[in-house]
């Protein structure tokens, strides 16, 4: 029969609605996949298979007497490690937490289950989501289809390796630090980061952490081989949409627009001094660029909304103060004496990993004050210009690194040495305000590997920033099979 492992997931939701495929054959097909292909890659490092292939004979049964579970009825998928799944565990990558068993699914998994969806595994991570790698010790290194030697991505790197080889059509993601979107740019595939609050994060944590969805910039939201999938996952796990605050959980809307994508003002920044952009990247963001005008899109070069220094500066000091809620007490009081014994004129990002983690609540205050007066500034911003382009990290793939600290590590770009942590400033541009930024490739560089950019919009605009990627996929530049999985 057909392999449809490369097909889309609205695709295979025709096909399964046309009665052309079961869901247990296309279960068979991404079962057997993952067995051929994820060995060298080691992305599904959680296997439901038994499982999900009694859900798959339910959810055929169903169809066949004219039962409609929603809008995956039948859609074999899987689930980032870090989201509750019953019967599996959910450890984040720390050896500690291995027996650590779901009883419950996370909110977003259930909705994904009472839209019909047949989960059967779940994708590697870094320890703490706090890698743009995905390695621990639980679960070893998940490698970059196109080149094993490289990156992933992190901490959504298993969900993108695995979308990239065919072994699953669907992912669920977190992002707090591009943790969607620089997977999506690594691997050549399309990442979703919404607007902050729209899904909820219940069940996306560890033993002893409580009200999750309150955890600050932290997101969940899809990936996908194709914008149009986006869109449906976003339908799945925005329904009913409502948006978290001080008050909890209440109703929202969507920014309405009645604008086509070509009808749009488009910004596009190319590059920053507090993160300087490959040129191999720079140069299809200018492809892009004439893409768009050719259209006839109005395109605003280096239209930049904020300041970038002060941006990133507020970002990282809160980044830091959200995930140090999760250092044991140990690391936080080492943190704190490291913090308070560095240079007073020292700002590195190593400075700000020890200051920001262990912030008091009168500074943590300030800095938010800082970030109201930054979303002030892009709301005006918006209010001239549609949606923004920009990269999402300041190179391709790079090779695998797993030594010493993260501000410690260096890349390569434009011949230049770089901390990896540069790669930050791209994550924090619409992540410190909540924006929606959804990731989209937009070619290979000249070594062959993948290139994406990250599509921004304003506060619950999401679906113009997926409106754009999905034009953008039908007309210029979409989702291309590693050559070697071809």
């Amino acid at each position: 029969m057909t392999d449809f492992t490369y097909s889309t997931a609205t695709e295979m939701m025709a096909r399964l609605r046309a009665g052309e495929v079961t869901s247990s054959q296309l279960l068979a097909q991404h079962i057997a996949r993952v067995e051929q292909r994820d060995g060298p890659i080691n992305a599904v490092v959680v296997r439901t298979f038994e499982a999900a292939r009694e859900r798959a004979a339910q959810a055929d049964a169903a169809r066949a007497h004219g039962e409609d579970w929603g809008l995956l009825h039948g859609l074999p998928m899987t689930v980032k490690e870090s989201f509750d799944l019953p019967g599996t565990p959910t450890c984040w990558g720390f050896p500690q937490y291995k027996d650590n068993i779901a009883q419950q699914p996370a909110v977003a998994v259930q909705r994904l289950l009472n839209a019909g969806a047949v989960v059967f595994g779940k994708t590697n991570v870094p320890v703490a989501l706090g890698d743009w790698q995905s390695f621990n010790p639980v679960y070893g290194t998940t490698h970059n289809p196109w080149d094993l030697s490289r990156t992933p991505g992190g901490s959504s790197g298993g969900a993108s390796a695995a979308l990239a080889a065919g072994m699953t059509p669907l992912e669920l993601g977190s992002d707090i630090g591009a943790s969607i979107r620089n997977p999506a740019h690594y691997c050549g595939v399309y990442g979703h980061k919404p607007t902050w609050g729209v899904v909820p994060m219940e069940g996306h944590q560890l033993p002893g952490v409580r009200c999750i969805d309150s955890l600050d910039i932290a997101v969940a939201g899809p990936l996908a081989r194709s914008a149009q999938d986006l869109q449906l996952a976003m339908q799945v796990l925005t329904t009913p949409l409502q948006q978290f605050g001080p008050m909890g959980w209440t109703p929202a809307q969507w920014r309405q627009t009645d604008k086509a994508p070509w009808q749009c003002r488009v910004a596009i920044v190319y590059d920053d001094p507090e993160a300087r952009v490959d040129q191999s990247i720079q140069d299809r963001l200018h492809a892009l660029a004439d893409f768009l005008r050719s259209q006839g899109v109005t395109v605003l070069d280096d239209h930049r909304p904020v300041d970038s220094a002060q941006s990133h500066r507020v970002y990282s000091y809160l980044l830091r103060s959200a995930t140090g809620a999760w250092l044991d007490d140990a690391t936080f009081a080492r943190f704190q004496a490291l913090g308070q014994q560095a240079d007073p004129a020292l700002d590195t990002m190593r400075e700000r990993v020890w200051r920001g983690s262990t912030l008091t609540h009168r500074d943590w205050v300030e800095f938010d004050q800082q970030r109201a007066v930054l979303r002030t500034q892009w709301q005006s911003y918006f209010e001239t210009v549609d949606l923004l382009i920009t990269p999402v990290a300041t190179s391709p793939a790079f090779l695998h690194n797993q030594q010493g600290e993260r501000w410690e590590r260096m890349l390569q770009v434009n011949g230049q040495n770089q901390p990896h942590t540069d790669s930050l400033f791209w994550a924090g541009y619409p992540g410190l305000v909540g924006l929606p930024a959804t990731a989209i490739p937009i070619g290979q560089s000249p070594d062959g590997l993948p290139v994406g950019a990250q599509i921004i919009g304003n506060s619950l605009a999401d679906p113009l920033c997926l409106n754009m990627a999905r034009w953008l996929e039908t007309e210029w530049c979409g989702f291309v099979q590693p050559p070697h999985l071809a």
